[in-house]
């Protein structure tokens, strides 16, 4: 049976790195893989971008409110070769229920998903993504990578200028104004002034 899999990490863990290296190692056997993500990432428009330098465009973006499975299914239909796996970059952004749908491709069509995304925003508080992929996943992964301090960062800061700001809304994506840290819990304790979520 396949699996869905969420490797989950703080901003800068190699999410996107992962991903395109788990592309490579099956594309470097002779096997077909899908790339997706949320259309509301619009960083790197219809690409998944490594902080290395390295992109991949994505086979096919989903809307807020279009069914993962359709989108698959179209996508896979283009080629005969079968699909070996579907790579899913930002999916803390999918809705529960486009969630539940990667499941269903994992299970019922066979094809295993590895989903790659932010547990928490910047106030600490689950994405509604991220927690039905850890209430549903077959296996969690966390990708860790480290505080300014050299602890575990396991927080999202989000800065404005040279400031962190704690409130706005939940998805702000990288822009001029604003950008993100990853932090331990006592860095981002002592930047909230000791506020966990708002």
């Amino acid at each position: 049976m396949a699996k869905l899999y969420f490797r989950y990490g703080a901003m800068n863990s190699g999410k996107s790195t992962g991903l395109l290296q788990a592309a490579f190692n099956y594309e470097e056997r002779g096997q077909r893989v899908l790339l997706a993500k949320p259309a509301t990432d619009t960083k790197g428009e219809r690409d998944v971008v490594s902080r290395l330098g390295v992109t991949r465009a994505v086979d096919f973006l989903v809307g807020a409110d279009e069914s993962v499975i359709e989108a698959f299914e179209a996508a896979a239909s283009e080629d005969e070769a079968p699909v070996a796996c579907l790579l899913v970059d930002e999916a803390q952004f999918f809705a529960p229920w486009q969630v539940d749908e990667l499941l269903r491709i994992a299970v019922e069509r066979g094809v295993p998903v590895l989903a790659y995304g932010i547990r928490t925003d910047f106030l600490t508080h689950a994405f509604p993504g991220s927690a039905r992929l850890l209430e549903l996943a077959h296996s969690l992964e966390e990708l860790k990578t480290i505080c300014r301090c050299g602890r575990k960062a396991m927080f999202n800061g989000r800065r404005i200028g040279d400031g962190f700001v704690f409130d706005g809304d939940q998805v702000a994506i990288d822009g001029e104004a604003v950008t993100y840290e990853s932090l331990c819990a006592t860095c981002y304790l002592q930047e909230s002034g000791g506020r966990l979520g708002s």
